[in-house]
C-alpha cells in the first residue's frame, strides 16, 4: 500500500466537517477517545458510533447504533474507523449506502481493508488507511514536536 500523499491528507484534514468515528468510547484514555476530542477541539463535529453505548453521549453528542441511524442532514463527509481490519466491509457499505454527504472514509492505524477500499473509491470516495487522523493532521499543521508531544516542554520533574 502507497501512502498518500500530504496534500491529500492536508486537504482532507482542513475541508472535513463532521466525522462519524465507528467504535468511539466513552473511556478518555482509549485511542478512539482522544482522537475523537481532538478533532472537536479543530472544529470538527464527532458523531459516536458505538451500539453498546446508543442513546447516550460521548463528548457531548448523541452515540448511534450505527451509520445508518444517522439522519442524512448531518451531513457526515468523513467516516473515522476504530475495528478490525475483516469488520471494515460492512461498515464501508453502510456509509456508502446512508452518508450521501461521505467523501473519505479513514481507516486507523493497523487497519486496512482493500476490498473496502476499492468499493468506496469506485464511487468516488477517498481512501487512507493505516494512518490516524490526530497523528497527521499535527504533523501536517506543525504541531508535533520531539518525541510526539504537542506541549513542547517534556520533564518528568515535580513541579
Amino acid at each position: 500500500m502507497t501512502a498518500p500523499p500530504d496534500d491529500l491528507l492536508r486537504r482532507i484534514l482542513t475541508t472535513t466537517r463532521v466525522v462519524a468515528i465507528v467504535g468511539l468510547s466513552p473511556d478518555p484514555v482509549r485511542p478512539s477517545h482522544y482522537v475523537g476530542r481532538y478533532l472537536q477541539l479543530r472544529g470538527m463535529r464527532i458523531l459516536p458510533v458505538n451500539p453498546g453505548q446508543a442513546g447516550g453521549t460521548i463528548l457531548g453528542e448523541r452515540v448511534w447504533r450505527d451509520l445508518a441511524e444517522i439522519p442524512a442532514q448531518a451531513q457526515v463527509d468523513m467516516v473515522d474507523i476504530f475495528r478490525r481490519s475483516d469488520q471494515v466491509l460492512p461498515i464501508v457499505q453502510a456509509a456508502l449506502d446512508h452518508l450521501p454527504a461521505l467523501r473519505t472514509v479513514w481507516m486507523q492505524i493497523g487497519v486496512e481493508n482493500p476490498e473496502a477500499a476499492a468499493l468506496a473509491r469506485a464511487r468516488g470516495v477517498q481512501v487512507v488507511m493505516n494512518r490516524c487522523p490526530k497523528i497527521e493532521y499535527q504533523r501536517l499543521m506543525g504541531e508535533l514536536r520531539m518525541g510526539g508531544f504537542a506541549t513542547g516542554i517534556i520533564s518528568s520533574r515535580r513541579g
